[in-house]
């Protein structure tokens, strides 16, 4: 139970990852996201959750579109917060999590898969669910619904959205 009396507090949790997904996008597009997350910290004592895991995800993503002899390519950066919290146990041991996160992303080329996203700085959010498996539940897998769009900042956002799946390994 929670005592709102209390303010959260945060421990640093000594891990990174890294991450492979596969994007399968609207409009035919796909793509790979390569992604590394530097820091993990658990945030205890919080109002309603109890407990919430948040790391911090810079990835890179190559997107693609059309044909292979006549296709266009994307390049994005990123850069988000994330926000997880265990709900279930498989078998016990297993922890299975949601996870929510809003970001910033850098897009290449603006005008991709037959539409205008309107501008190169777009918001990258997702929301998913996560496994942790292996020894020392180093291992993880995902599948996440992520959105890029402008969130409105110019008169062209149409969005592009995809199902991620993903492969992350923690280390250190």
């Amino acid at each position: 139970m929670n005592d709102f009396s209390n303010e959260p507090t945060y421990n640093y949790v000594r891990s990174q990852a890294v991450a492979a997904d596969l994007l399968l996008g609207s409009d035919d597009i796909t793509g790979v996201r390569l992604a590394y997350r530097p820091y993990v910290y658990e945030l205890n004592d919080v109002p309603f959750f109890d407990q919430l895991d948040i790391y911090w995800e810079v990835s890179a993503n190559f997107w693609e579109y059309g044909e292979h002899n006549n296709h266009a390519t994307n390049f994005v950066l990123a850069l988000s917060p994330v926000v997880s919290k265990t709900f279930y146990h498989i078998d016990n041991k297993y922890p299975l999590k949601w996870e929510f996160g809003i970001g910033i992303s850098m897009v290449d080329d603006t005008h991709f898969a037959g539409k205008d996203i309107g501008s190169h700085y777009q918001f990258e959010d997702r929301l998913g669910l996560v496994v942790d498996f292996g020894k020392n539940l180093k291992q993880s897998v995902s599948v996440r619904y992520m959105h890029y769009s402008n969130g409105g900042l110019n008169s062209n956002n149409p969005g592009v959205d995809f199902l991620n799946i993903s492969y992350a390994f923690k280390f250190i």
